[in-house]
């Protein structure tokens, strides 16, 4: 059975009981292998003056943390099935141990040590709190997993090269003119964020900690940052606007927001994109905490509903169906749709479509539910066909002087547009929304050839107008 002993921070840490297995360990001449010799803990086994074999040639033979992990654990088990590994700090931060652990599944015997973590907290005055503590080697895997939380410690900070990649890191989540603390030996320095990897050296007692910070201090923000301002606003101290909001005073605000967002869009301006997205989280954040204060949901229920519908929908990526093209993946989509919501008849889809919408957005997608059923058009000709026929009882309607009617056959008319403008696969709402910009540059421009000629445009007459609108359409 291998035996793995934590060998501590500094010289004399090795418990008396990992110092009485190693000895026995000697006695019954089985290999003793040490990770490292480049830590103080290391002193405490060469003034016991044991056989011993050192894995630091280990270091320079593997190119990345997983393979250096594999090819450690790899030579104690080479040395023999009843070696003893020694490590600096504790067991629970050396990967290579984790892997030995897992691998044996328990056949391990276990003789812990003071761990690296502890002793930097207390260096960085963490002692009195709970803290995270993680390998500087395994920062990234950490982050990407959501499981970063200040208080902070990255150790095993032991090169400029690592030093600049967690700096990085850090700096995206904290900001890099952060105030942080440098730890070597023993010593804590407090430098900004920016100037991690500007350090004069670098060993295996170099460390990085980040401690809490206000909300107003900071320079980086969360979901959950987010969260807690609109609650803050809504507190009966907060913003008088603010709390005594409801989500019908404010619905109208997610539309607005989705329309200045494409608007953004539609300019190609990154910054102004980067706002209006903000904005559009925030109207969810502010129903979200609205909904929390009455019970109905939480924040937390709104992210996990959302995930839980990407994951369940893209069955074609998270499951067993396959989508070839952007079509496949779409119908994969909406099957998956229409059995969530429980729609086992196509009117129940075409009725889904929210009232709500702009009528060519609805009316587009009322006429695409309804082609799934087979309810469509052969093709642009024949939707065209049908266009003419409307147009041809807009103008009888129309001739008649019956308002209603003309106003009914009208919208047969607009709807008939927007079904050979889907059959021709056009967006038939950014296609009218671009043909009225088009149409209001060409009219500002034609005004200003008016004028510019002496005009007064109210007395233009019909042709003269077509004129300048011509002239300003073909420039």
């Amino acid at each position: 059975m291998i035996t793995i002993i934590g060998l501590g921070v500094e010289k004399g840490d090795l418990t008396e009981r990992g110092k009485r297995e190693i000895l026995r360990a000697v006695e019954e001449r089985r290999k003793i292998v040490v990770r490292t010799a480049k830590t103080a803990s290391y002193q405490t086994v060469a003034e016991m003056q044991i056989p011993h074999v050192v894995l630091d040639d280990v270091y320079e033979k593997s190119r990345s943390f997983t393979t250096l992990t594999k090819n450690l654990a790899k030579a104690v088990v080479e040395n023999g099935a009843d070696s003893v590994y020694l490590i600096d700090g504790s067991i629970g931060e050396d990967n290579s141990a984790k892997a030995l652990i897992k691998r044996f599944r328990g056949k391990v015997n276990v003789i812990d040590g003071i761990s690296k973590a502890s002793v930097l907290s207390r260096v960085a005055g963490f002692q009195s709190c709970s803290y995270t503590a993680v390998s500087a080697y395994e920062l990234a895997e950490k982050a990407n997993s959501g499981n970063l939380g200040l208080p902070l410690i990255v150790y095993d900070l032991d090169d400029g090269g690592l030093a600049n990649d967690v700096k990085l890191l850090l700096g995206e989540l904290y900001g890099e003119e952060t105030l942080v603390l440098y730890l070597q030996g023993g010593k804590a320095k407090k430098i900004p964020l920016f100037a991690l990897d500007r350090q004069k050296n670098y060993d295996y007692t170099s460390a990085v900690a980040i401690d809490e910070q206000a909300l107003l201090q900071k320079e980086r923000f969360t979901m959950e940052d987010l969260k807690e301002i609109v609650v803050r606003l809504r507190k009966p101290d907060g913003c008088p606007w603010d709390r005594v909001q409801t989500p019908q005073s404010i619905k109208m605000s997610a539309v607005e927001e989705a329309y200045e967002l494409v608007d953004a869009i539609d300019c190609d301006d990154d910054e102004k994109i980067l706002e209006e997205a903000g904005d559009i989280l925030l109207q969810t954040v502010f129903h979200a905490v609205m909904k929390e204060e009455t019970g109905a949901f939480t924040l937390t229920d709104v992210l996990t509903g959302i995930c839980k519908k990407l994951i369940t929908r893209h069955t074609h990526v998270f499951g067993e169906d396959k989508a070839k093209d952007e079509n496949g993946a779409l119908g994969v989509w909406e099957a998956n749709k229409r059995k969530e919501k429980g729609q086992d008849t196509f009117a129940k889809s075409v009725n889904d479509v929210p009232k709500c919408f702009p009528a060519v957005m609805r009316a587009q997608k009322v006429g695409k539910r309804a082609s799934k059923a087979g309810m469509d058009f052969k093709d642009v000709e024949s939707a065209k066909a049908r266009l003419i026929e409307e147009l041809t009882e807009f103008t009888e309607a129309y001739a008649t002087g019956d308002i209603d009617a003309t106003e009914k056959e009208l919208g047969d008319v607009l709807f008939s547009a927007v079904n050979v403008g889907r059959k021709a696969g056009c967006d038939c709402e950014k296609a009218l929304k671009e043909s009225v910009d088009r149409f209001a540059e060409r009219f500002t421009k034609a005004e200003a050839f008016a004028l510019a000629d002496g005009k007064t445009v109210e007395d233009l007459s019909p042709d003269e107008w077509d004129q300048y609108y011509n002239t300003a359409k073909n420039r």
